[in-house]
């Protein structure tokens, strides 16, 4: 397909996002999230339960700051230095600055990008994050852990015979150990092709544990969506048969910070990016 061909698109249903409810009444990961980022896209109870959380760690602010920027210098590094213009994004979250094909597209015009995620608040903005995109970009309407669906729709806008960048960004705590989070990303990495990438920050729970406990108490105490915070071990299993880019499994603002400012960021995130062989 020649660059002048290419488009963005959704695979979102035309009925997906006026269907599907927006429940205001609990509140929502990514809404909170987007609080904490300083957004629009969230209501009084999604604030309440940010602040909440804020009281028992100040530094959640600046912390998932923290957690964007590292998505920004990993997909510019995937797609400046290693080559890579195709990426699948999971659990894409409410649209920030520093989208993932905004950075790709920087730095590689033209880089196909897959969205997915299946928060009714997220989908809600699906057609206008896909609006005025340059380059390919579509967005699935799935549960991460339907991964023969994920790959399968993938497939309509990427290339799975050439390098792919797996997006798996402050997603996999949402995750629990039940649903066997591990086996999720082993299916993922399995259906790339060599060359490919995994990129994925995950919630330290081993960092400072009494004060990840008392987070992931108030979180789960106020959301129907449930939070597992790992440590660093258990984090390092998702990259089982995988080859670190330097400097490997480390705090998100430690991975190839642009400026000492970026380094010294809170957050008490595991994060790391790696090698398919």
């Amino acid at each position: 397909m020649s660059g002048s061909d290419w488009n963005m698109r959704s695979v979102v249903p035309e009925d997906a996002l006026s269907a599907r409810e927006i429940n205001t009444t609990v509140p929502n990961v990514a809404r909170i999230y987007d609080f904490w980022l300083g957004g629009k896209d969230n209501f009084e109870i999604d604030r309440e339960a940010g602040r909440r959380v804020a009281e028992a760690n100040p530094t959640v602010y600046q912390g998932v700051r923290g957690n964007r920027a590292f998505l920004a210098r990993s997909v510019r590094y995937l797609a400046g230095e290693a080559g890579v213009t195709q990426f699948l994004d999971l659990g894409t979250g409410i649209p920030a600055s520093n989208n993932t094909h905004e950075v790709a597209h920087a730095a590689a015009p033209g880089s196909r990008v897959v969205y997915v995620d299946n928060d009714p608040t997220v989908l809600a903005h699906a057609r206008a994050l896909l609006t005025g995109v340059r380059g390919e970009t579509a967005y699935l309407d799935a549960d991460i852990r339907d991964t023969g669906r994920v790959l399968e729709s993938a497939m309509r806008t990427l290339n799975f015979s050439q390098p792919v960048g797996l997006m798996m960004i402050a997603v996999l705590h949402c995750i629990p150990d039940e649903d066997d989070p591990w086996s999720l990303v082993r299916d993922l990495v399995a259906a790339l092709p060599s060359g490919s990438y995994l990129t994925l920050t995950h919630p330290a729970s081993d960092l400072r544990p009494e004060l990840a406990s008392a987070v992931m108490a108030r979180l789960n105490q106020m959301m129907p969506q449930k939070t597992t915070f790992r440590p660093r071990e258990q984090v390092l299993r998702f990259f089982d048969g995988l080859e670190f880019v330097e400097p490997g499994l480390v705090r998100a603002p430690e991975w190839r910070p642009g400026s000492p400012e970026e380094a010294a960021n809170p957050a008490e995130m595991w994060s790391g990016v790696a090698r398919k062989p």
